[in-house]
């Protein structure tokens, strides 16, 4: 009798520690808000680029989604900071899909339909040039620099760009058309080896299926390379290094200076901001010495 619960009990269990086992590496990698009742299931309803408070936020900020490890920090230094701000909503999506977000008034993810407008956008330098008409007022913050991220011990042998174009290499690679880093990270290509090494990769490793041209490559490049889809994928430095520092099991190879290329990260304060005031003092805030630190906790550079 007892034999034979165990055999069922194994069997009603089996199955969810499987799931556990699919999914656990699945965001968010951060610690998230605390609540009355955490409902988050990994691979069904998990949305880990959405942080804080959706209901009367008191500053909505669209982060550049490669930030998303120091929006916790940020937060709660800048409620510490200006107490009378609480209620602080986020997004950290790719900074073109914010940009169509600001523009078209909404978005919907899953079931979901967001329809606030942000107080601050933040991204990189060129995008922030583009849109300056919609802004009030401008700050650079950060900088960033290019990494490899590929799984732990680098079973490939990974350790330049060039690397990149053998046939066995799979790549996990932002899209172009989606994503401003692709772009960037096809100059640094040609930097490394022309445009036949751009040509390799985002061309003949297209057509041979050996890359992968991600949507949002700050969640799926590093959840492709942890579950054995990709081999590497370029990065920010900063994504390598913290994913390192979570313990996860990855690898980041740092790239020389011939190769590499840098981010400038600058943040607007929208002319139509709800929130004006608040979006005042957050500008003022990234420029603080507690932000820049928390920025270079992160593996980032400040002004």
């Amino acid at each position: 009798m007892k034999q034979h619960f165990l055999i069922l009990l194994f069997g009603f269990l089996l199955p969810f520690a499987l799931f556990s086992q699919t999914h656990r590496f699945d965001p968010p990698w951060n610690n998230p808000p605390k609540s009355a009742l955490n409902f988050t299931i990994s691979g069904v309803d998990n949305v880990p680029d959405l942080f804080g408070d959706i209901n009367n936020p008191q500053l909505v900020v669209f982060f550049a989604g490669n930030q998303y490890m120091c929006i916790g920090d940020l937060l709660a230094a800048f409620k510490k900071s200006f107490p009378q701000y609480q209620r602080i909503f986020a997004e950290t999506l790719p900074p073109g899909i914010l940009a169509k977000q600001i523009e078209g008034g909404s978005i919907t993810i899953g079931n979901m339909r967001i329809t606030l407008q942000p107080d601050v956008y933040t991204a990189g330098k060129s995008r922030i040039m583009q849109m300056l008409p919609v802004f009030n007022d401008t700050t650079t913050y950060a900088f960033n620099q290019l990494a490899l991220m590929v799984a732990k011990g680098n079973p490939k042998k990974i350790y330049n760009l060039n690397d990149l174009a053998r046939n066995d290499v799979r790549i996990s690679m932002p899209n172009p058309e989606w994503e401003g880093i692709g772009r960037r990270i096809e100059e640094a290509y040609i930097k490394a080896g022309g445009i036949q090494l751009k040509n390799t990769i985002m061309v003949q490793k297209v057509k041979d299926s050996t890359i992968y041209l991600t949507q949002i490559h700050h969640r799926q490049t590093p959840m492709r390379i942890m579950y054995g889809e990709s081999d590497a994928g370029p990065v920010w430095y900063s994504e390598a290094l913290y994913h390192q520092t979570i313990g996860h099991p990855v690898q980041m190879i740092t790239l020389p200076e011939q190769q590499n290329i840098h981010a400038v990260y600058m943040a607007g304060l929208l002319k139509n901001a709800p929130h004006p005031q608040a979006a005042k003092d957050f500008i003022q805030f990234l420029n603080s010495t507690t932000a820049k630190a928390i920025y270079k906790k992160y593996g980032f550079t400040t002004p």
